[in-house]
């Protein structure tokens, strides 16, 4: 199954200015096992979205169809079907 990724602007220069990455998941895949593709892929994309311990970063908000990766599952959200949306944290001063 195709997982259609979308990543901003901000993210696109670590894999090659790519603003959507598909993403050819298992059935039943999680999050994770996204983002375990795109670090296998684009290895700098995939250390500004985890940390050395495999969590998100918590300035990396993950949308999976119109929710919150936070708010469902986290990593273990499934993701079958749905497209998925990276967008660093915004911060002002």
């Amino acid at each position: 199954m195709n997982i259609d990724v979308k990543l901003p602007a901000a993210l696109a220069s670590e894999c090659g200015g790519a603003r959507h990455l598909d993403v050819d998941a298992p059935p039943g895949a999680t999050l994770a096992d996204v983002l375990d593709q795109i670090a296998a892929t684009h290895p700098r994309l995939g250390r500004r979205l985890r940390d050395e311990a495999g969590k998100l970063r918590r300035y990396v908000n993950i949308y999976i169809g119109d929710d919150e990766s936070r708010r469902l599952q986290g990593l273990d959200t499934p993701v079958e079907g749905r497209d998925i949306q990276i967008l660093p944290s915004i911060a002002g001063g």
